[in-house]
C-alpha cells in the first residue's frame, strides 16, 4: 500500500494493513487489528497501552513522568496521575479512582449540565431576552405619559401663576391711573395759582410805582396753603417670601421606581437599586399615623427613635436595650448594648442596619444580624449623635 495515499484510505492496521482495525496503542499512536495486538505488545523496548479504538486518548501522558500514561485520577489534587506517581508516595492518603471511571462520571455531570442548559436555562434567558424590548417600550411609553402629565400640570400652574401675577399688575395700572388723575388735577391747580400769583405781582408792582397806597391787596392765604401741598406719587410692592417647598408641593412628586430580580424562586431588590425621591417638602402640620404602647415610662423615658421602614421603628430609652416595634406595638427584636450602658443616639444606615453611639466606651457601633460590631472608637472625644442617612459600613 502506498503510504502517500494512506490518509485518503480507510483506517488500516499499522502492521498488516487490515482495514478497520478495532484497537489503538495510546503510546505508539498506531492502529492495530486484534491479530496484531500480541505482536505489537511483544516489542519490549518501550511501554504500550492498547485500548479499543473508541477509548483512545483517555490516558494522557503524565506531566511528571513522561512518557508514562496516566491510569488513575487524584480527586484531591484534581489531576490525572500515573502508577509511578502513586509509588512515589506523593499522593499518599488521597482518594484515587480509575481514570476512565472519573472521566465517565464527569461526562455524566457535563451531560446533565448540558441538558439543563439546553432545556431549561437557555429557554428562560430567551424569554427574558424577548421580553426586554417590550419592557423598554413600556418604560418609554410610561415615561412619555408621565412627562406629558407633568407638562399639562405645569401649564395649568403657569396659567394660575400668570393670572395671579396679572392681578397685582392690573392693580398697579389702576393705582397709576388714579394717581395720575390726582397729579393732573394738582398740576392744573398749580398752573392756575401761578397765573394768579403772576397777576398779583404785576398789580403790586404798579401800586408801588404809583405811590397810591390807598389800595392794599393782601396775599390770598390759599396760595400759601397750596404751596405746602405735596402729593406722594410713589407706591410700593411688598413681595412675600418664596418657599421652594410650597412650589414642590404644588408640582407633586414621583413614586420611586422599584427594580426587582427573581433569584432561586424568590423576588428580591437588586443590589444598588436604591429608591430615588424628588426634593420632597416636609409637611407643615404633622399628622399622627398610629399610637404605640411601649415599655417606656417616666423612669425609663423614651429618648431616641429611628424608622427602619414604614411599619417598624427602633427605639431607645434610659436602659441598655434597643427595641424594634411594629405599628401594633409589639416588640419584633431587641438588642442589648455591648457596654451595658444606654445608647446615646441611634440611626439607620442606607442598607437598613442599626447604628448606635456609646458614651461609656466612646464607640460607634453597628448591628448586623444581632451581632454588634464596633466601627469607630474615639480617643478623647465622646460620640453623641449620628445623623441619618449614614453610608453603609
Amino acid at each position: 500500500m502506498d503510504r502517500r495515499t494512506w490518509a485518503q484510505d480507510v483506517l488500516r492496521c499499522h502492521l498488516c494493513d487490515t482495514p478497520g482495525p478495532p484497537m489503538y496503542c495510546d503510546i505508539c499512536h498506531i492502529h492495530l487489528c486484534k491479530a496484531c495486538v500480541g505482536e505489537h505488545l511483544s516489542d519490549e523496548s518501550k511501554d504500550h497501552r492498547v485500548v479499543p479504538f473508541k477509548k483512545r486518548g483517555f490516558a494522557p501522558e503524565c506531566l511528571k513522568h513522561s512518557p508514562k500514561l496516566c491510569e488513575l485520577y487524584c480527586e484531591l489534587c484534581n489531576i490525572p496521575i500515573c502508577l509511578e506517581c502513586v509509588s512515589s508516595g506523593e499522593h499518599l492518603g488521597h482518594k484515587q479512582v480509575e481514570l476512565l471511571k472519573s472521566l465517565e462520571a464527569k461526562k455524566e455531570i457535563l451531560q446533565t449540565d448540558l441538558q439543563e442548559l439546553q432545556t431549561s436555562i437557555f429557554s428562560k434567558y430567551q424569554e427574558i431576552a424577548i421580553n426586554i424590548p417590550v419592557q423598554k417600550a413600556e418604560l418609554n411609553k410610561n415615561s412619555k405619559k408621565l412627562t406629558a402629565a407633568i407638562e399639562i400640570h405645569g401649564n395649568i400652574l403657569h396659567r394660575e401663576i400668570d393670572a395671579a401675577i396679572n392681578k397685582p399688575k392690573s392693580d398697579v395700572d389702576e393705582m397709576e391711573s388714579k394717581h395720575l388723575d390726582a397729579i393732573k388735577k394738582q398740576e392744573n391747580e398749580i398752573k392756575h395759582t401761578l397765573s394768579e400769583i403772576t397777576q398779583r405781582i404785576v398789580d403790586l408792582e404798579k401800586l408801588l410805582k404809583s405811590n397810591d397806597v390807598s389800595v392794599f391787596l393782601p396775599i390770598n392765604p390759599e396760595m400759601l396753603n397750596l404751596a405746602e401741598c405735596h402729593l406722594n406719587s410713589q407706591f410700593h410692592y411688598q413681595d412675600s417670601l418664596l418657599r421652594k417647598e410650597q412650589i414642590y408641593e404644588q408640582i407633586g412628586s414621583l413614586t420611586a421606581l422599584s427594580i426587582k430580580t427573581e433569584e432561586n424562586g424568590y423576588t428580591m431588590d437588586s443590589p444598588g437599586a436604591e429608591s430615588s425621591f424628588l426634593d420632597k417638602p416636609i409637611i407643615e402640620v404633622p399628622h399622627i399615623i398610629t399610637d404605640i404602647d411601649t415599655e417606656y415610662d417616666k423612669i425609663n423615658k423614651l429618648r431616641n427613635v429611628s424608622c427602619l421602614s414604614d411599619d417598624e421603628v427602633w427605639t431607645s430609652g434610659n436602659d441598655n436595650i434597643i427595641r424594634l416595634y411594629n405599628l401594633n406595638g409589639k416588640i419584633v427584636k431587641s438588642i442589648q448594648t455591648k457596654s451595658g450602658e444606654r445608647p446615646q443616639d441611634i440611626a439607620m444606615t442606607q442598607s437598613g442596619e442599626l447604628v448606635y453611639t456609646d458614651l461609656k466606651d466612646r464607640t460607634v457601633n453597628i448591628v448586623k444580624n444581632t451581632q454588634i460590631k464596633t466601627v469607630i472608637k474615639l480617643q478623647g472625644w465622646i460620640p453623641m449623635s449620628v445623623v441619618p442617612p449614614l453610608v453603609t459600613f
